[in-house]
């Protein structure tokens, strides 16, 4: 870092300090301002414009009128417009052409006229990147339902999956958690092939810059001979000739997948806790013929509209929703800045997440079977899907505030630590979801069809093993670290999937491996260390862009960001142990960039979902996470002085 570090010695820590203890306080005080009555803290989500154009879409596709919040979600829609006409995947980031040609449609169904200055620049973006039909797979099925791209482009997804055996390699349990739940629903869908007739002038006949003829709007083969996608394609193609046949098989694999989303439909009326899972399976049960009073269809819509938030005088629709996520992470930063574990608002948020244990098995339990149902999910009701990051800071959460010895902590313990897959690293939702065949497929276009583990949450992981005193040489922990060992960079970062990017990864893995303590893995740690030295900004604060993800062969810097420099912050007082300029630099700016009312502002995008293609903006990170470094660093402080 080439920039502003604090110097003077114990006089400037001392002073510095001091004003961390008071910005600690005022994000404290803002926090403490927000919390529900049952105890839990709920931030809003944004993605891009997809989301808002999906509502639309489904909308008109359930034959439902709902134009007060689809006039407001059209003016979101222009005010995140960029000046070149496109809409971007996250805040700064280019245009892309997928985003914007779902935005472009859903204005035109909302009445917008093309010869809007807004929609000329909309317009001449899409046709200079080669138009609709370089468009990705989920806005080409959103097209085709309305009779906007030729079926030929879509790629085939036969309702026979559902009858593979559950262990069979290319069974539906073999896909991600997010990937399965919006699929199973598309196995309908693209078997019914759902219509709606756009009215005249709302169609996009204009964002074509040939017309479409169905031979070249199918997925181009790569040059070689032979590989996996090829093979794919070549199966696609054979796929596509058993809609010509009365085939048996067929029905009974439409009954098996209307069974499974009927199934997994949340109490909430909600799948998966995700709206692409949401809005595909309330269109799929109405193909299949449920009416549009039927208990499932009715709770699911509702589920749909309850993901609309109000958010800086916009109405925009969430991908999804965090509550345990930041009721976890909001109490983990009040406890690192001193509040008693027997504190009202502490008690009340623990007795909430605790009541948030689900009990009943769920998908993962089809390789995990032996393990306890004790898991938590990010969502307020998503039974099926509990997640291993969510349950890992719950954990400690609940062995920080010294609550080890309850039914609900031992068999949550046993289902987080035993969701760990043999090489030793932990995924997200399910274990040895390693089948890379499922992103060769014409339909894995964001290749994000596979739940591996990732340097993250292995991270994560053996940083609860440490707060619970595990010893390193335990067998999991051992396992972890040679996972962490194997996947740390040249340059000494973590790659990070659930957060952008190296900074994430490597905060994760430095507190963890530090929470440990194996003294073997001291040299891990200060290349961790020495990186995030080295990629720290002049203003002492950190930031990374999303498009980090975008095949970049280095890191890529961005902006300071709140939650970013939390992240370098807590990385660098895991792996360092004592205040360095370096340290002291990233509080310094946490200091300068809070805001009058305690909260930090941040319109980056830091959250991701699938790299390099869906990225998301917490509203929640901004805040808490610069609170836990503040809090982290006083103690850090404290003891050096």
């Amino acid at each position: 870092m080439a920039g502003a570090v604090l110097v003077g010695g114990l006089e400037a820590i001392t002073g510095l300090t001091e004003r961390a203890r008071r910005a600690a306080d005022q994000a404290r005080s803002h926090l403490l301002g927000l919390q529900a009555a049952d105890g839990y803290w709920h931030f809003s989500m944004e993605a891009n414009a997809t989301m808002d154009a999906q509502y639309i879409f489904a909308n008109r596709l359930l034959g439902r009128s709902v134009p007060e919040a689809e006039r407001r979600l059209g003016d979101h829609l222009l005010s995140t417009q960029r000046p070149d006409g496109s809409w971007a995947i996250y805040h700064g980031g280019p245009g892309h052409l997928s985003c914007s040609v779902e935005a472009y449609f859903a204005l035109k169904l909302l009445g917008h006229r093309p010869d809007e200055p807004a929609m000329a620049r909309a317009r001449r973006f899409i046709r200079n990147q080669g138009g609709a039909v370089e468009a990705g797979v989920f806005t080409r099925i959103f097209l085709a339902f309305f009779g906007q791209f030729p079926w030929e482009g879509v790629p085939a997804l036969p309702p026979e999956l559902m009858l593979l055996p559950e262990r069979f390699p290319l069974s539906v349990y073999r896909m991600s958690s997010w990937a399965r739940s919006t699929v199973v629903p598309l196995l309908i869908l693209l078997q019914h092939r759902p219509s709606y007739d756009v009215p005249p002038g709302q169609g996009i006949e204009e964002l074509w810059v040939a017309p479409p003829i169905p031979a070249d709007v199918r997925f181009a083969a790569d040059q070689e001979t032979f590989t996996w996608r090829n093979a794919f394609l070549a199966l696609d193609r054979v796929l596509r000739l058993f809609d010509l046949l009365p085939v048996r098989l067929r029905q009974r694999g439409l009954e098996r997948a209307l069974h499974w989303v009927l199934e997994r439909q949340d109490r909430n009326g909600g799948w998966a806790g995700i709206q692409p899972a949401m809005v595909n399976s309330v269109l799929a049960l109405r193909e299949m013929g449920c009416a549009e009073d039927h208990p499932a269809v009715a709770a699911g819509v509702q589920a749909l509209d309850d993901f609309l938030v109000e958010r800086e005088g916009h109405l925009l629709f969430q991908p999804c929703v965090s509550p345990t996520w930041d009721t976890a992470l909001t109490v983990r930063a009040l406890l690192e800045v001193g509040d008693s574990p027997d504190a009202e608002h502490v008690t009340r948020a623990l007795r909430w997440l605790e009541g948030c244990q689900i009990h009943r098995p769920g998908d993962w339990s089809v390789l995990r079977p032996e393990l306890p149902a004790a898991g938590w999910a990010f969502e307020f009701a998503n039974d099926w899907y509990p997640d291993v990051d969510d349950s890992a800071v719950i954990l400690m959460d609940f062995a920080l505030a010294g609550e080890t010895r309850s039914e609900v902590f031992q068999r949550g313990l046993e289902w987080t630590l035993g969701m760990q897959s043999r090489d030793g690293g932990y995924g997200a939702f399910d274990v040895e979801n390693t089948l890379e065949l499922w992103n060769k497929i014409p339909f894995a276009d964001m290749e994000a069809m596979i739940d591996p583990p990732t340097e993250d949450l292995t991270g994560r992981l053996c940083e609860l093993m440490g707060v619970l005193g595990m010893p390193h040489d335990d067998p999991r922990a051992l396992q972890a670290r040679a996972f962490l060992r194997r996947t740390q960079r040249s340059d000494g970062s973590w790659w990070g999937r659930w957060g952008v990017n190296f900074i994430y990864g490597t905060w994760s893995v430095l507190v963890g491996l530090r929470a440990l303590g194996a003294p073997e893995d001291e040299d891990m740690i200060e290349r961790g260390c020495a990186f995030l030295r080295s990629y720290q900004n002049e203003d002492g604060g950190f930031g990374e862009s999303c498009g980090t993800y975008h095949g970049a062969k280095e890191p890529e810097r961005g902006p300071s960001t709140p939650s970013q420099t939390a992240w370098g912050a807590l990385g660098l007082l895991a792996g360092e142990g004592r205040v360095t300029p370096e340290i002291a630099a990233a509080i310094n700016y946490l200091c300068h960039a809070q805001a009058a009312d305690g909260s930090w502002p941040e319109p980056e995008f830091t959250g991701t979902g699938f790299p390099g293609h869906f990225y998301l903006r917490y509203d929640g990170y901004r805040n808490f996470f610069p609170l836990m470094a503040l809090g982290r660093y006083q103690q850090v402080a404290g003891a050096t002085t």
